[in-house]
């Protein structure tokens, strides 16, 4: 069995980590808190995701904000 007990984050996808974000924040404070473009401009989930997975700064953002908020 391959645990990793050191990482908040193992398990948890990227899709599930921004649906939450949007819920608890919505678009409008999710992008003034990470200003990217698919956060500010005809936010979606799909698009988003597309960003995400490929640029790996704006993803370490999102889940450095989504661990903020498990706190």
């Amino acid at each position: 069995m391959n645990t990793q007990p050191n990482n908040p984050l193992h398990g948890i996808t990227l899709e599930r980590m921004l649906t939450e974000l949007v819920d608890r924040y919505g678009w409008e404070s999710l992008g003034a808190a990470i200003p990217i473009r698919c956060f500010n401009v005809a936010p979606s989930i799909s698009s988003s995701l597309k960003f995400l997975r490929r640029t790996p700064w704006a993803r370490a953002e999102v889940e450095a904000l989504y661990l903020r908020g498990q706190v």
